[in-house]
């Protein structure tokens, strides 16, 4: 799978949780649970560094209309799932109540356990009972 929580850096991880804090957006379609970050296009190398760092999002944009100039980073599927949700989840303690709150919500109302995937064995099979 995409870049693991085990191979960023604490800098990263605190960045992405500060921009979620900050600009962040948990919810969904109805259907499937995404996390949006939606920013000026004055700084695209934000967005530029957030792709390269989280690569299991994508970039849309720029957007021009309604005077608004702007780019959003989504995250959805597996990427959301597997990985985005158990980071924020080993990190929420850095969440205000707010944030924690909303994200709560979208993991809820997705079904989404904050665990994470569950581990396979070591052949990459599913484990014996």
């Amino acid at each position: 799978m995409d870049t693991s929580p085990a191979q960023l850096d604490g800098l990263a991880v605190g960045y992405l949780l500060g921009l979620l804090v900050g600009e962040g957006h948990f919810g969904g379609d109805g259907r499937q649970p995404q996390i949006t970050l939606r920013m000026h296009v004055r700084h695209e190398k934000l967005f530029r560094w957030l792709t390269a760092t989280f690569p299991g999002g994508r970039l849309y944009g720029p957007y021009h209309h309604g005077g608004r100039h702007y780019y959003q980073w989504m995250a959805r599927g597996d990427y959301l799932r597997q990985v985005l949700v158990p980071l924020i989840a080993a990190h929420r303690g850095w969440l205000d109540d707010h944030v924690a709150g909303r994200f709560d919500a979208m993991c809820e109302r997705y079904g989404i356990s904050e665990a994470g995937p569950e581990p396979r064995s070591a052949s990459g099979g599913e484990s014996a009972s």
